[in-house]
């Protein structure tokens, strides 16, 4: 479903969008007056108008008395503000902080004129503005030897800093050749040792801030080799000294706030990098000494001593599972040897000469073993296990099987 919105959220989002546009928050607006109302209130409720269209407005009680003249039909003037909307009544308006007669507005134009040119000369670019020193230790101020301004930096800066110097060039501040006196004061500080100039005045008219949107000094502060902040007027002031030096500030105030740096966070800051110094010095150190553990670990594993030593270890590991394998060979082969003896004491003659056989033999020794060929009268020798004899055969009797041709295989064993 299409979302359903309210009538207050309507207007309120219209007001946001001309909250957002910044040009609408700092605009000038030339016009004649019309329909203007002073209200019991103190706001006064007027219109500016010119040949094709008109503006409604409204200056709250809290401005008008910055308001130099009464307001009237048919008058010349510029007015300074920002446009939003009325959410009530759902209109958009001007809310004037400033109004000026005609002669005011005769020297806008002239500033406009002259900030255009500067800006198409390059004096407004930011590439050409030098960096303010963070530290400064030494600070220019050119303004009126009296007056609030001089004392407003003063106090700043020794309420941040007791140790900045603060040095004053007096100059006019307002009437005629008072710039003169501006560009005097940045060209003696270029002589000196300070870290940065400050220029400055209180609010006022355009009248009365004409002098710090002369072209002369314009060029001057752009040529300045020092850094050079403009706090000429109140917030809403805006000057052509403040467009071309390299830092503007809204008031002088805030000038010496951006010129000098806070002690007393400089010795905190200055601790505090010193205990993170240290803590990671420690944590370098920890980690390297860690490092260095494991790389003599490593040189440990790599060196010859470690190695010899582990091929020992290894040798003597080798000795004993070789020793372990011979002695189970030898255990075998005592085994296998025992099964052989066995083997070869059922064969052996004199282990059946113990069993009470005989080894018979003719006289040349040669084996009997039948009785087949043996002769009557003939002598034989017979080795048992205790000895020899000699024995003559009386007569032979050959067995009935042997008679049918199977020889006895009794092995020459009586």
């Amino acid at each position: 479903m299409e979302e359903i919105r309210t009538v207050s959220q309507i207007n309120l989002y219209i007001k946001n969008m001309f909250v957002r546009d910044y040009s609408l928050q700092h605009v000038k607006v030339k016009g004649e007056i019309s329909n203007c109302k002073y209200h019991s209130s103190g706001h006064i409720y007027f219109t500016i108008k010119d040949r094709t269209s008109q503006l409604s407005c409204v200056m709250f009680a809290s401005y008008t008395k910055n308001l130099d003249f009464r307001m009237q039909e048919g008058q010349s003037v510029v007015v300074q503000g920002s446009i939003s909307v009325y959410e009530r009544d759902g209109k958009y308006q001007m809310y004037a902080v400033e109004v000026r007669q005609e002669g005011a507005g005769r020297l806008y134009e002239e500033y406009e004129k002259l900030k255009k040119r500067l800006l198409a000369e390059g004096l407004f670019d930011n590439s050409r503005k030098k960096q303010i020193p963070k530290y400064a230790k030494k600070i220019g101020v050119v303004t009126a030897q009296t007056g609030a301004v001089i004392q407003d930096i003063c106090n700043v800066s020794r309420r941040r800093n007791p140790y900045v110097q603060i040095i004053l060039y007096p100059a006019k501040v307002q009437g005629e050749g008072a710039y003169q006196t501006v560009i005097r004061g940045l060209r003696y500080f270029e002589g000196t040792d300070v870290d940065t100039v400050i220029i400055g005045r209180g609010g006022g008219s355009i009248e009365d801030l004409w002098e710090f949107n002369r072209e002369e000094l314009a060029y001057a502060i752009a040529a300045c080799r020092k850094p050079v902040i403009s706090a000429v007027g109140h917030e809403t002031d805006t000057t052509i000294a403040d467009y071309v030096a390299d830092l503007r500030a809204p008031t002088p105030s805030a000038a010496a706030e951006l010129a000098v740096y806070v002690y007393r966070e400089l010795e905190i800051g200055i601790r505090e990098y010193r205990y993170s110094l240290n803590r990671l010095m420690e944590n370098i150190v920890q980690i390297n000494k860690m490092r260095l553990n494991h790389y003599e670990t490593l040189l440990g594993h790599a060196s010859p001593q470690d190695m010899l030593k582990q091929r020992r270890l290894f040798l003597a590991e080798y000795a004993d599972k070789m020793q372990l394998l011979i002695n189970q060979k030898i255990t075998s082969a005592k085994h296998q040897m025992a099964l052989y003896a066995e083997e070869l004491k059922g064969l052996s003659p004199l282990y059946k000469l113990q069993g009470g056989y005989s080894y018979v033999a003719d006289m040349d020794g040669k084996n009997v073993r039948s009785v087949k060929g043996l002769e009557k009268g003939q002598e034989l020798r017979l080795s048992m296990v205790d000895g020899q004899a000699l024995v003559m055969v009386e007569s032979v009797d050959m067995d009935k099987e042997a008679a049918d041709g199977k020889e006895n295989h009794a092995g020459g064993v009586l």
